[in-house]
């Protein structure tokens, strides 16, 4: 098969940063809280150029003051022509993060080209953003996550998703933000535990997007996933680079 010959499925995970661009803030979490049209625009233009079948969307808004109380996904998804779900990344457990404005609309999401009729939102026991998605497909399950800040409380959040990912008996992807701030080593029982491998074999970096010095997004596979190529474009709309994953699925 030519290197260039379609795959079956194109997964992009991007960490957009709420839309609010990649520019370094002057004074902490101050690079968060700018309007969010322009380059939310641009994300959905970007995304357009890489005809993905498939995008989870980490750090999305849901509507708060920043987009114009649009949620982010449903933009994106109009701009490509894809069906989306979003979910707040905070449980109702999370009282607080749940009445407070701008952090309210805090999010993740799922597009897809086909329409989703198969997404469970489960919250891990432990930490402030506990969201995972699961999305299902016909011959494949996706479980996006965004994992916390704390290494105490990623270590749990692991052992919750491999509870979820254990009882899985399709092909699947576990893909997201995984916040590995005390290096990727992080995340090596886990793979060895689930099975699952890191498509990203060379380890590469994805944050910063301007200067990429620490791998903390990841994309894994099951080893029945045919991953063809992987590849993380050089484009500087979020403080993350995107990951862009082609790959086949075995037979039903």
């Amino acid at each position: 098969m030519q290197e260039d010959d379609r795959p079956s499925v194109r997964f992009l995970l991007y960490n957009i940063r709420y839309g609010t661009g990649a520019q370094q803030p002057r004074f902490p979490w101050s690079g968060y809280l700018g309007r969010t049209a322009v380059h939310t625009e641009e994300i959905g233009r970007f995304l357009k150029t890489l005809a993905p079948d498939i995008v989870g969307l980490v750090e999305v808004d849901g509507g708060s003051y920043r987009s114009r109380k649009q949620n982010q996904a449903q933009l994106i998804a109009a701009s490509l022509g894809h069906y989306h779900c979003y979910r707040s990344k905070y449980s109702e457990t999370a009282r607080v993060a749940r009445r407070l404005p701008v952090l309210n609309k805090q999010g993740n999401a799922f597009l897809a080209r086909d329409s989703i009729k198969g997404e469970r939102f489960h919250y891990f026991n432990q930490g402030m953003k506990r969201l995972v998605i699961e999305l299902e497909l016909d011959n494949l399950v996706i479980f996006l996550v965004h994992l916390s800040l704390s290494f105490r409380v990623r270590h749990h959040q692991l052992r919750d998703l491999y509870d979820l990912v254990r009882t899985t008996s399709k092909p699947l992807i576990v893909a997201g933000d995984f916040n590995a701030l005390w290096g990727d080593h992080e995340i090596d029982l886990f793979l060895a535990a689930s099975g699952l491998k890191d498509v990203n074999e060379a380890r590469l970096p994805s944050f910063p997007s301007w200067a990429p010095k620490r791998h903390l997004d990841f994309i894994l596979c099951s080893p029945e996933i045919n991953c063809r190529r992987f590849w993380m474009p050089t484009v500087t709309l979020s403080d993350h680079l995107p990951l862009v994953l082609d790959f086949d699925l075995p037979e039903a």
